[in-house]
């Protein structure tokens, strides 16, 4: 009865309103592009894809998910932004989104663009480095660093990223240097990693698990302020001394800005089903990372927090998406 008055009330103003028609009931009428700005291969490629069945089951459609690597997920986001408001493109981003807002020129500023829709996870970011380095721990790295500035290279999933600068804060606050190799995404870098072309490697617990399970890579330290469940027997940073150091890794769904209110309410409704169902949470955990399938308010002022935290390191160490 509400929708019959409606749209009489629509037709008598003259109004026309296709995407409000959608969101009142026939969204999604098409299959669903989920653009993912990194590499195939890498933690949001991964977990995008151990949500997507379901999701797609439960919406009705086919959701299709594009990989638009470069630039630090900046070449992704940016064709994420020029997409139509009518619920038929969402973006799933990885943490680089905060700092890019700094490093970058961007044609578009993520909290104007996108409408949040969900914090899907958070995690410890993990120093781990070949099993055959003699590196036991991070304070070791540490000590061999001081005695030999610039001489061991740590690889990360590219410039400007949240494992460059937390890693650059770790140097600055504590006075040792190493040498930053970025890669295009977190999948060619892990695969340098487990090569052992570079002997350390900062990254997300998602994309190296498996490795440190099977005693290729060796965890030295985590971002989080005690020790992770993800990484069992390595501690964090901060245990180890280097101050009260924190730097959650995270993975979030957003929209287009302008998106009808009930198409982003049905997609959060459909993502928290999905997170939570107990199959598809344990799949995403056991990579590394722990659900938190946020409302989209809180999402919100996690990204704005996430831009003004790493902005200011940024400016304070002249970081260039080069660097």
């Amino acid at each position: 009865m509400f929708q019959r008055r409606s749209l009489i009330a629509l037709s008598a103003a003259g109004i026309a309103a296709p995407a409000t028609l959608r969101a009142q009931g026939t969204w999604p009428d098409r299959p669903i592009r989920l653009i993912v700005p990194w590499a195939p291969g890498g933690s949001t490629d991964t977990i995008a894809r151990l949500f997507q069945p379901r999701l797609a089951a439960v919406l009705g459609q086919p959701v299709v998910i594009e990989n638009r690597g470069g630039a630090s997920g900046a070449i992704g986001a940016a064709e994420a932004a020029r997409a139509p408001a009518d619920g038929s493109t969402w973006m799933f981003q990885y943490d680089n989104e905060g700092p890019n807002q700094t490093l970058m020129r961007l044609t578009y500023r993520t909290l104007e663009a996108f409408a949040p829709v969900s914090l899907v996870a958070t995690g410890p970011l993990a120093m781990v480095c070949h099993a055959s380095t003699p590196f036991r721990n991070f304070r070791d790295v540490v000590e061999a660093a001081k005695r030999e500035p610039d001489r061991y290279n740590y690889a990360t999933s590219g410039a400007g990223g949240l494992a460059h600068i937390a890693t650059t804060l770790l140097q600055q606050q504590n006075g040792f240097k190493l040498t930053h190799v970025p890669y295009r995404g977190g999948g060619p870098a892990v695969t340098a990693a487990v090569a052992n072309e570079v002997p350390l490697f900062m990254t997300n617990v998602v994309i190296v698990s498996q490795h440190i399970r099977a005693g290729t890579l060796r965890p030295l330290g985590v971002t989080t302020r005690t020790e992770s469940r993800h990484v069992p027997g390595a501690p964090s940073f901060a245990q180890q001394g280097f101050g009260d150091f924190e730097a959650p890794t995270w993975w979030a769904m957003f929209g287009r800005a302008g998106t009808p209110q009930p198409i982003l309410e049905r997609m959060h409704a459909a993502l928290t089903q999905v997170l939570r169902e107990p199959e598809v949470k344990a799949r995403i955990e056991e990579q590394g990372c722990d659900i938190q399938a946020s409302d989209p308010e809180t999402c919100r002022r996690f990204v704005a927090n996430e831009i003004e935290r790493w902005g200011q390191v940024i400016r304070d160490n002249n970081i260039r998406a080069d660097s």
